[in-house]
């Protein structure tokens, strides 16, 4: 993100959006997130569930790399989990912090497509879990309907 000045949060937004949605599998992620509402839900309501979840994702991401400070990403290993799954473990590197950030990006081979289902922060913080209890009020209050508001809110806010 040395360019993160530069482009501004909507910049970084469009920059980040179509690797996001490359490279996570983005359908999967938005119905384990919808819970027991996943499959009730219309198809159109999950295509725009789905939508709607990954500009979250993109947006999050937009405004978390605001700068550059000579950060670094180091890949330290693989391992294999249960089910197929693949841990990818990095390190983020930044300068004058004591201690890294360690992240396992989960990755599991979709009919031969690696894509990413997860993200796990300092070993034991998963990304998709706490979008899963962040999400859970919404669902019983309103269901998939709130939730899409509720993420399309958030990323006008975000964007903004």
């Amino acid at each position: 993100m040395k360019d993160a000045k530069s482009l501004g949060v909507k910049g970084r937004y469009d920059r980040l959006e179509p690797l996001i949605k490359n490279t996570f599998h983005l359908r999967l992620m938005a119905g384990l997130s919808a819970g027991p509402y996943w499959q009730p839900a219309t198809d159109e309501q999950r295509s725009r569930l789905v939508h709607a979840f990954s500009d979250m994702s993109a947006a999050t991401l937009a405004t978390l790399f605001d700068g550059y400070s000579g950060e670094s990403f180091t890949v330290t290993g693989e391992r294999e989990g249960p089910q197929d799954i693949l841990f990818v473990d990095t390190v983020l590197t930044i300068p004058g912090r004591d201690s890294d950030v360690s992240i396992s990006y989960v990755a599991r081979d979709f009919d031969g497509q690696w894509r990413l289902i997860d993200v796990i922060v300092d070993g034991g913080i998963s990304e998709l879990k706490v979008r899963i209890s962040e999400y859970r009020q919404t669902l019983k209050s309103g269901g998939v309907e709130a939730l899409i508001m509720l993420l399309r809110g958030k990323v006008n806010d975000l964007l903004s």
